[in-house]
């Protein structure tokens, strides 16, 4: 029993450890200045590969950018973020900033380079924003640009498929009349 406490003790400072390392890189990147939350049932940090593994119900939120998933792979070089890999079933993405619209995206593997704010969606991928909707095997996303590209497998499967909504149509002082 003493030893299954003392487990449980150390799986418990291992993962506060992992935070305390892995917060600061995480934040560290010039346009995300905001404070890094991440939730998992499990963490392994190897300073030397400069990696950090997250796994079970893995959440990670960044002011309004929130990535959940099956398992979470988070790469650092130098004490600074350089890539995220996600896999799941599905892996979902959220990124809602002030005054820009909401951003959706889901697949069963996600990676994202931190530094280009390039984000890539392969496997059964979806994406949307402001109700124009991307789909296929693989959706890549320029973030700074609001540049999207979408293909279908390599095999052609998974066709791409896009749906752009039209904007609404502006009313008249005509069309208010009885």
């Amino acid at each position: 029993m003493e030893s299954m406490q003392r487990l449980t003790d150390i799986k418990t400072g291992l993962l506060l450890a992992c935070w305390l390392l892995i917060a600061p890189v995480l934040s560290a990147d010039e346009g995300q200045r905001e404070p890094v939350t991440i939730e998992a049932d499990s963490a392994v940090f190897d300073e030397r590969q400069g990696q950090s593994i997250y796994t079970g119900h893995v959440v990670i939120t960044q002011g309004g950018m929130q990535i959940r998933a099956d398992e979470v792979t988070v790469y650092t070089k130098e004490n600074e973020l350089k890539r995220i890999v996600a896999r799941g079933e599905p892996v979902r993405f959220r990124r809602q900033r002030e005054g820009e619209k909401e951003i959706l995206g889901e697949a069963r593997r996600l990676d994202y380079h931190a530094d280009t704010e390039h984000l890539l969606l392969q496997d059964r991928a979806w994406l949307t924003q402001g109700g124009n909707r991307f789909s296929g095997q693989r959706i890549e996303y320029d973030m700074p640009r609001e540049r999207v590209s979408a293909a279908q497998g390599e095999d052609g499967s998974q066709r791409v498929r896009v749906t752009i909504q039209p904007k609404p149509k502006a009313s008249s002082p005509e069309d208010d009349r009885p």
